[in-house]
């Protein structure tokens, strides 16, 4: 993948999980009823947890988003994906699967947005080399 493809991929799947995390982030601590009822009567979290959770998403889109701070870009990505893995996994054990399996669906496929997103950075959004260059001279 040439550069500039693989930058263009990097932005668009970034504005993406940035988009549906944070509208998600701000639904929940403006307690959005549709958002308060699934999260507190169908999945049985208490209401404070909503909020929370909504902060944390604010805060994890925002950090995906602005340039520098790449430690805590590790951490926004690894709490995003928890955050979507640990939706779906909710939905699955209390039986709430959604039309076609959404409430499932939707969570995962975002996480592996989410996973494309952080595999694309460019190099200035990285702490360093995930799998350095191998040389051929001995160790």
């Amino acid at each position: 993948m040439s550069r500039k493809a693989k930058n263009i991929a990097y932005w668009i799947t970034t504005a993406l999980v940035a988009f549906f995390i944070g509208s998600g982030g701000v639904a929940q601590v403006a307690r959005v009823q549709g958002t308060v009822d699934g999260f507190v009567h169908i999945l049985g979290y208490p209401l404070y947890f909503v909020t929370i959770l909504g902060v944390w998403k604010v805060l994890g889109a925002i950090a995906i988003l602005v340039p520098r701070f790449p430690r805590l870009k590790e951490w926004a990505y690894a709490g995003i994906f928890f955050d979507l893995t640990g939706a779906a996994a909710s939905s699955a054990s209390v039986g709430v699967f959604g039309a076609y399996g959404f409430h499932i669906l939707a969570p995962l496929i975002i996480a592996g947005l989410t996973v494309a997103s952080w595999a694309l950075r460019p190099q200035s959004r990285t702490i360093g080399v995930l799998f350095p260059a191998t040389s051929d001279r001995p160790v």
